[in-house]
């Protein structure tokens, strides 16, 4: 009798440890990919989603950007201009109205720290129009700007359209040249 007690207690126990295993790997599997997880060091700190990685250093754009900064950092209103689309100034201009300043000082406020390094990468040209992903200055994380090309040079879209873009889901796919 004693027999059957301890063989069932060990099948029993075989049970519920393989029971376990297969629950805690169950939910260990079912956890969504996109969920922030726990670091192994510190289990109340997050890990955020992978971004998505660098296709190209967008060669067409980085100067486009880097002259535009260089423009603001000079306060050359008129160099500033040139790298911005109809579309983009009519909306600085609209904003400015708003709190009666000229365009010009509302976006110099907006850009602010002008002196902050910008960042350009995956480039996608399409015709006459591009999207980049740029980060720096008030943009923390990689944010797609619209790009437009103007008497045949690029400049920054209005940025109601760059804004248009942050609810599409970026891949690597889609954000390849």
């Amino acid at each position: 009798m004693r027999m059957y007690i301890l063989l069932f207690l060990t099948i029993f126990f075989i049970g519920c440890g393989a029971a376990e295993n297969s629950n805690s790997a169950a939910v260990t599997n079912t956890k969504p990919a996109n969920k922030p997880t726990a670091n192994a060091d510190n289990p109340l700190a997050t890990t955020k989603t992978p971004e998505v990685s660098m296709t190209n250093n967008a060669p067409t754009f980085a100067p486009v950007v880097q002259r535009y900064y260089e423009a603001l950092q000079k306060k050359d209103e008129a160099g500033t201009k040139k790298f911005l689309a109809q579309a983009a100034l009519k909306y600085w201009e609209d904003e400015a109205k708003t709190e009666k300043k000229t365009w010009f000082v509302y976006l110099l406020e907006a850009e602010e720290p002008l002196a902050e390094k910008r960042e350009v990468r995956n480039e996608k040209i399409t015709g006459e129009t591009a999207v980049a992903d740029f980060k720096g200055g008030s943009s923390g994380d990689w944010t797609p700007v619209k790009f437009v090309k103007e008497a045949g040079e690029w400049k920054f879209a209005s940025p109601r359209e760059s804004m248009a873009l942050q609810d599409i889901p970026r891949t690597a796919t889609n954000a390849a040249k």
